[in-house]
């Protein structure tokens, strides 16, 4: 058959494939979901060509007609709390129905692996999903996709929470949501989209990444890797060494695997392409974030990457500044005998400085959950209990305490410094010892060394050390896995931080 007869052909199949095209959704869309309450929702999909559609719900209906490519996007007005409710999609080449749709509150759980962990492998778990039957708590997980193509769909639906499906979605998430049902009384929907290990240059647009100065060298750097990266090439490569391992004996781990970068979770925009663009749109309440870790070798660049990636969500879903509310890192590594630097403390003060940097965005401290030797501390149920309080507080308007202490300025005085603290409650306490751990102190010459630290009044602490004379700065909680202990009488921990703004390890570090 000749390539003129082919063409011709080729336009008619399509022709007879989009004239039988039928409405569909996206995933995100489908029985058992829950809508938000309290606000216009969006409702979208794909159809014929021009084809006329209407969305009907509660009394409701919302009629448009699919654009030249068969797209086509309703906007539902504010649904009554509860349900269930059934929806009715109607066009011309088909019409289908969507049953027992709730409408509550909807959060999104992202982030790495501390986010992703599954209920059934915390500490509590087992003991929660005896308990998991909620059947207005709904749950919808994300397939883990990186590319750098933009998706607009993906596998999953939306679950009704039982001990089956609870065991295998994230623990933080769960326990959040669960949480706030018995707060609130309402229907919750949880979508979860954490990847483990995930950078979080690889949950931002890249056209925004391209677009903002701060990380041209990072970007070029991606770039340049990008021109000349083989896969195929890093496998063979790894072959030969496995190959090698084997013929040696050697008494070590055998080589690991190399992972595709091009599909990874580093590279700028894959996730973001491939996980979180088909849920953007979707009305949401809020977000709870656990990421960072793999960024901590850069943790001064994620002073400016952070909010530039909570922006771009907020941008792009073009619902305000909903809430997005996330865990500042635990503790973790092996303790040290002396002060010393330290890219994860970096990284904490990166995140906590996000709070000045945007509105409605909170951080939950948990550097006292850590466990030196698993990047995953089990116990997420108090992670989640601190991220919910920030909800409950500021969302919900409960009466409840929901920030430990936190630095606010300091005074030298002769040989000591007085610190003054913000969100003390009902004032400050050291757990466990009456002797404040945690404090160094340090001269112009920026050398610290361990203080004696006192609790002066409800929120005021005296900071010294007999061998500092003249007092410049103070670090609390500043390593990897810091011994400290202060909290205020509310149960909270105190926000690490430090009083000076010298360079740390990771300044200047803006490549991968």
């Amino acid at each position: 058959m000749t390539k003129t007869r082919l063409i011709p052909l080729f336009l008619a199949l399509l022709f007879a494939i989009q004239a039988n095209a039928q409405i569909k959704l996206p995933s995100i869309f489908g029985d058992h979901m829950v809508l938000q309450q309290k606000q216009n929702n969006p409702v979208w999909g794909w159809a014929k060509p021009n084809e006329k559609i209407t969305v009907e719900i509660n009394g409701q209906s919302h009629s448009t007609t699919a654009d030249a490519k068969g797209n086509w996007r309703v906007v539902l007005k504010p649904l009554p709390v509860g349900g269930p409710y059934r929806m009715h999609i109607d066009g011309e080449s088909s019409n289908f129905f969507l049953d027992d749709v709730l409408v509550g509150e909807v959060w999104i759980c992202s982030g790495q692996s501390n986010m992703q962990w599954e209920l059934k492998r915390s500490t509590s778990g087992p003991l929660a999903i005896t308990a998991a039957n909620y059947p207005n708590i709904r749950l919808i997980t994300v397939p883990r996709v990186g590319t750098p193509e933009t998706q607009d769909d993906f596998e999953g639906s939306w679950e009704i929470t039982t001990p089956e499906t609870a065991a295998d979605f994230s623990a933080i998430g769960y326990f959040f949501g669960q949480r706030l049902h018995h707060a609130l009384d309402v229907p919750i929907g949880l979508i979860d989209n954490a990847w483990g290990g995930s950078a979080a240059e690889s949950w931002v647009n890249r056209d925004v990444l391209e677009a903002d100065k701060n990380f041209s060298e990072f970007m070029a750097s991606w770039k340049k890797l990008e021109s000349t990266y083989d896969y195929e090439e890093e496998k063979k490569k790894w072959r030969k060494s496995v190959e090698e391992w084997e013929a040696n004996k050697e008494d070590k781990a055998m080589p690991r695997k190399p992972y595709d970068l091009m599909t990874g979770n580093h590279r700028p925009a894959n996730i973001y392409n491939g996980v979180l663009h088909p849920t953007i749109g979707y009305g949401i309440k809020g977000v709870i974030w656990y990421q960072g870790e793999s960024n901590a070798g850069r943790s001064y660049q994620y002073r400016d990457l952070f909010p530039l990636m909570i922006q771009n969500w907020r941008n792009e879903w073009k619902q305000g500044d909903f809430p997005f509310y996330y865990v500042q890192l635990a503790d973790f590594m092996a303790e040290t005998e002396q002060p010393q630097e330290s890219g994860w403390a970096e990284l904490r003060e990166a995140q906590t400085m996000t709070k000045d940097r945007l509105p409605n965005v909170g951080e939950a401290v948990i550097i006292d959950l850590g466990e030196g030797r698993d990047i995953h501390p089990r116990n997420k149920q108090t992670v989640a209990d601190r991220l919910v309080r920030i909800a409950l507080a500021r969302d919900y308007h409960k009466d409840i305490i929901y920030e430990g202490p936190s630095y606010k300025s300091m005074e030298v005085k002769g040989d000591k410094i007085i610190l003054t603290f913000d969100n003390v409650g009902q004032g400050l306490y050291s757990f466990d010892t009456k002797e404040p751990k945690g404090f160094a102190i340090a001269g112009a010459d920026k050398k610290f060394v361990w203080a004696d630290a006192k609790i002066i009044s409800s929120n005021q602490m005296e900071i010294s050390s007999e061998s500092i004379s003249n007092p410049v700065s103070v670090r609390y909680a500043w390593a990897n896995n810091p011994v400290c202990n202060m909290y205020n009488r509310d149960g909270l921990p105190m926000t690490p931080f430090r009083t000076d703004s010298w360079e740390g390890v990771t300044f200047g570090k803006n490549v991968r």
